[in-house]
């Protein structure tokens, strides 16, 4: 990735730590140091402030702009991260595997409320838990499908033993970062990207009537092409709530909005405006742009994930989705036309055009800066060149006075020598055509593609993993540490041949080096950083049923199920790449379980709190987002507290069996607020896409696990929880699913489950 981005608000002096979640007892946990608050030396304009320089570039004097920000390769969002150390031994008793009914104490109890069929008894006989579809139960009980705390209050009503899931915590963290993204973009971004584009379109027309020759045609295709942006933000007639209708006027445009956002679209370029738009509306895959002159997938533009919840996110979703996709190249490669050339010169200075604009005017720079730092924080930074890296080359050649300039051959040679410099995308994003794999062309490629961006999708190490070995996701879970997910890539014979291992050794070796810093650097790169203590082996002292290689499967099908709600809830701004003994007294009261992964609930605090701190400073959270992050930091809390007690082998107090017990309503306050389709499991994110069509990525209804754990008292008994159910399919790409025709999907004609799910569910 050639840029970051470092907000300096701590000194950060954490030591690499070990990626397992299943410490082994006879290792003594790595220590970890904390993060101070802020260094001595660090100004209030400091943190507050989003500095850019060039990683890349000569050190000249760029950082005079009043709002920039720094971009240096080492920087990250990582100081907002502070994780706890963690000192415990595992020394949970075993049992003797397969396990016999006579052995667990609440058996009889347990199956007349929630019937096992003779195959679920026989895989939780083999490995101590199974996994039963919802639907399975007949009348005595039913389970809430979609909705984790239902589940868990269905249970408490059952008199159920309560297993809190590691897939609880990770659901109720995605509900949480779905929601204040979701949040900042309807209420502050769609503003404010409609005023930057508005602003941009009239600098273009300025330019435009000022200018002759190639540099009018370039101020004549950026009036177009922001009156496309502005065209899709636009709120339609239909798309605005009337007072005597009955529309749904949390998904409308409050009324008055078809005046308040209303623009006209230059008449010398409203015929080209049409057409593209024409274009992103019908979105049946790839056609040549009216006004860039190139293959662009128009199948990326039709709203998913939560965009589809009111008309402002659907609209705000294709105008950002035409910012972060349309490139203006400096190369004429995969241009299409009778003179590529000349085409990619208009294009060069287009994207000088504008990038002047924004280094001339700090309201601009303050706007795109607003947008870009809070997505950044969430996913990541632009894998493409922007307004920053284009002004700074214009420093760079022109110095700071730069009028009368023009760009004629000579300067347009000395600015692409200057841009030469900086480095090219990572991802292939599709723009100009789907190409073949192979190294050669890989690279080949992604130096034609390498141009301007105005607010360009972000690189994320998934998308990178997918580019290098393609699909499956497995690939994904195999670099984050899943053994498991090596050896079914290795049955499909996915593994064997020598591209594949060579591109794989390259990727090992790649992530090898990343130490925490690198991991915790954005929202995005720690949720993934916290699913690797789920996808390595647990050792002897953990329970006897996650040291089973069905464990490792189970908590494999968590780890892809949670890494495709990230992949639902970026989807806007993720870079999509292309190519027995004596029974124990009846009194005695069967108590609950929280699944003992310390190491994940540690990595999913943290990024919960790194995910609070941050937002709350760059003013993204409300009264309500603060008060539902406190209350998941305080669930994350109290089960990591629990966990480490029950690989202590401690008997939990009152208190926390209780709290086990009641978890349903203890998370059901932080929920309140959260409309019901926002809470739902199921969701679909499309992650990849090739000639076959698009790689589709969904989680399902909510599946029950029935688990067999020891107590401190040497009983054996059952208890059950909710976890999520993972799919990948292929789909065609002029038909992307959304997250309503996934769950119609799922009702008509679901698509098979991995193979590997067999050796745990039925």
């Amino acid at each position: 990735m050639k840029i970051r981005a470092l907000i300096v608000i701590f000194l950060l002096a954490i030591t690499l730590i070990s990626g397992s979640g299943c410490i082994d007892s006879s290792s003594k946990p790595v220590k970890e140091t904390g993060l101070e608050e802020m260094t001595d030396n660090q100004t209030d304009d400091q943190s507050d402030s989003f500095n850019y320089s060039i990683k890349t570039a000569p050190a000249e004097n760029f950082s005079d702009k009043s709002n920039t920000l720094e971009l240096e390769k080492e920087s990250s969002f990582s100081g907002y991260y502070r994780k706890e150390n963690l000192q415990f031994e595992a020394e949970v008793p075993t049992y003797s595997l397969p396990l016999q009914a006579s052995e667990i104490v609440n058996y009889d109890d347990f199956i007349q409320k929630i019937p096992l069929k003779n195959e679920s008894r026989d895989l939780l006989y083999r490995n101590g838990f199974v996994v039963i579809e919802n639907g399975t139960i007949e009348n005595q009980f039913t389970v809430e499908q979609i909705r984790v705390n239902d589940t868990y209050r269905v249970l408490k009503v059952a008199d159920v033993p309560i297993f809190i899931t590691s897939d609880s915590l990770l659901h109720l963290y995605h509900i949480q970062f779905d929601e204040t993204l979701k949040r900042v973009e309807s209420e502050e971004f769609y503003d404010e990207l409609w005023k930057l584009d508005k602003a941009l379109l009239e600098a273009s027309i300025n330019d435009y009537d000022s200018a002759s020759g190639r540099e009018q045609e370039a101020a004549r295709r950026n009036a177009a092409y922001f009156a496309v942006a502005l065209s899709l933000l636009q709120p339609k007639p239909s798309q605005v709530q009337a007072a005597e209708d009955s529309y749904d006027f949390d998904e409308a445009f409050p009324a008055g909005s078809t005046k308040q956002y209303h623009f006209e679209v230059p008449s010398f370029v409203k015929k080209e405006v049409e057409a593209e738009l024409a274009l992103i509306e019908a979105h049946e895959g790839f056609a040549t742009s009216p006004i860039f002159k190139y293959e662009e997938d128009y199948s990326q533009y039709v709203p998913r994930g939560h965009y589809t919840r009111s008309e402002k996110l659907q609209n705000y979703f294709k105008a950002m989705m035409w910012h972060g996709r349309i490139s203006m190249f400096l190369q004429s490669d995969m241009i299409i036309a009778e003179d590529p050339e000349k085409e990619a010169k208009i294009q060069t200075i287009q994207a000088f055009l504008i990038s002047d604009h924004f280094d001339r005017d700090k309201e601009l720079r303050d706007r795109w800066d607003r947008i870009y730092k809070v997505t950044a924080f969430y996913v990541g930074y632009s894998d493409d060149l922007g307004p920053y890296e284009y002004a700074k080359a214009l420093d760079t050649v022109f110095g700071n006075d730069r009028y009368g300039v023009s760009f004629d051959n000579e300067s347009l040679t000395a600015l692409n020598t200057e841009l030469e410099i900086y480095e090219s995308p990572k991802i292939y994003g599709g723009t100009g055509g789907i190409i073949q794999t192979g190294s050669e062309t890989e690279k080949e490629t992604l130096e034609a593609t390498k141009g301007f961006r105005f607010m360009g999708q972000r690189y994320t190490p998934d998308s990178y993993i997918l580019q290098k070995l393609h699909p499956p996701a497995l690939n994904i879970m195999d670099l984050l540490g899943s053994g498991r997910a090596k050896e079914h890539l290795k049955n499909q014979g996915i593994s064997e041949n020598e591209e594949y291992k060579k591109a794989h050794i390259s990727l090992e070796n790649e992530f090898k080096a990343f130490d925490e810093e690198d991991w915790n650097k954005n929202l995005y790169w720690a949720q993934l950083y916290a699913l690797k203590p789920l996808l390595v082996s647990c050792p002897e002292g953990y329970p006897t049923f996650m040291q089973t290689e069905a464990w490792e499967d189970k908590q494999l099908n968590t780890a892809l199920a949670s890494w495709t709600e990230l992949r639902h809830d970026t989807i806007l701004y993720t870079k999509q790449e292309y190519f027995t003994g004596p029974p124990p007294p009846k009194e005695k009261r069967v108590q609950g379980y929280v699944e003992p992964v310390p190491e994940f609930y540690a990595r999913m605090l943290a990024l919960t709190k790194m995910a609070h701190r941050g937002l709350e400073e760059m003013e993204v959270f409300d009264d309500q987002s603060d008060e539902d992050f406190t209350a998941l930091e305080n669930t994350l809390e109290k089960v990591l507290e629990i966990s480490i007690k029950e690989l202590n082998n401690k008997e939990l107090t009152d208190a926390e069996y209780k709290f086990i017990r009641n978890f349903g309503q203890n998370i059901a306050p932080m929920l309140e607020n959260v409309d019901i389709k926002s809470q739902r499991s199921t969701l679909i994110a499309d992650v990849h896409t090739s000639p076959a069509g698009v790689l589709e990525e969904g989680t399902g209804k909510l599946d029950l696990i029935v688990v067999a754990y020891k107590q401190p008292d040497g009983r054996i008994v059952l208890g059950a929880g909710p976890v999520m159910s993972y799919y990948e399919f292929w789909q065609p790409s002029g038909e992307r699913l959304t997250d309503e025709e996934w769950r119609e999907m799922l009702e008509n004609n679901p698509p098979e489950r991995p193979e590997w799910v067999e050796s745990f569910k039925v």
